[in-house]
């Protein structure tokens, strides 16, 4: 990969990198380094998985992942996603901080900055009560910040989400709840370009993710062949239209470019898709489509990152 031309470092979601539990955690961190990447976001799935086969717990495992991390060079973005967990009312809110509080020890092991929670997107048993979101939410960032590091949370409003799947929903959100480390994720799947022209300041943005998606050929109906009638059709997309952007020859459509472009401020950013060796090499071919692209559009007179 040639050298980053951005103020910011890339990073790449273990979910790049294969889904089936036989791609291993370590062999993906691995590949990552191996195609020049210096971030890495660690999804707890695989970190849950790497647990089991080393028959340990999930805080050895967690060491154990920080010390190859080390080795490897690589910073450990975030730990994703803890998800569904606020607005839950089909489980104690005590409960819910127990699982919150195993997460954000674990993100300290890692050395992880952010937790990473996509926004609510369960139908029953939720509650969309604003004053009760930004209480539980408020009292997440809370613990978050009682110990050293200080561990952010990064909300990440989807297009499926409840009740927040608008990065303006999600923004007016992380302003209410109001604290210093709980901010909002955006990824470009979701809002291709909702954020062009937006007046908002940006310090509540920590950082975007970046995906590409197919047209759908025919339009959504039961009879496609993605149609999950449990599913929100945006999910059935994501998980089955889903490239890495610039990924034209797949399908890709999204206007990317000019989605990064808008976003002129210093973000990081991560790909997602599927697949471990050929997920690397795929992943750092698109970057490099993306680096001439922004380039490109630089020579033209477009913003310069």
């Amino acid at each position: 990969m040639s050298p980053n031309p951005l103020p910011n470092p890339l990073a790449l979601s273990t979910s790049c990198l294969g889904l089936h539990p036989s791609h291993a955690l370590d062999d993906k961190l691995k590949t990552a380094a191996r195609h020049g990447f210096r971030g890495i976001e660690i999804v707890y799935g695989d970190l849950e998985t790497f647990a089991r086969t080393q028959n340990s717990s999930p805080i050895s495992a967690a060491q154990s992942i920080r010390m190859l991390c080390n080795n490897l060079n690589l910073h450990i973005l975030s730990l994703c996603p803890l998800e569904n967990w606020e607005g839950d009312t089909s489980r104690a809110l005590e409960e819910r901080f127990r699982i919150a509080r195993d997460w954000i020890v674990l993100a300290r092991i890692l050395q992880a900055d952010y937790v990473q929670m996509p926004a609510q997107f369960g139908t029953k048993d939720v509650t969309g009560d604003e004053h009760t979101l930004v209480r539980e939410l408020r009292a997440l960032a809370d613990m978050a910040a009682e110990d050293e590091p200080s561990i952010s949370i990064a909300y990440e409003p989807m297009s499926w989400s409840t009740y927040y799947s608008t990065w303006q929903s999600a923004l007016r959100l992380a302003e209410m709840v109001d604290r210093l480390n709980f901010g909002i994720c955006l990824d470009t799947f979701h809002i291709a370009t909702e954020m062009c022209c937006s007046p908002h300041d940006s310090l509540k943005l920590f950082y975007i993710q970046l995906s590409d998606c197919a047209l759908f050929t025919p339009p959504f109906s039961p009879g496609h062949p993605w149609y999950n009638a449990s599913e929100a059709a945006e999910f059935s997309w994501s998980k089955n239209g889903r490239p890495f952007p610039l990924e034209e020859e797949l399908g890709g459509y999204m206007p990317v470019v000019e989605t990064v472009r808008a976003w002129t401020f210093d973000w990081r950013m991560r790909e997602e898709g599927f697949g471990v060796g050929e997920g690397g090499r795929r992943v750092e071919s698109c970057v490099e489509r993306l680096r001439e692209a922004l380039a490109l559009g630089d020579k033209k007179g477009g913003a310069n990152l």
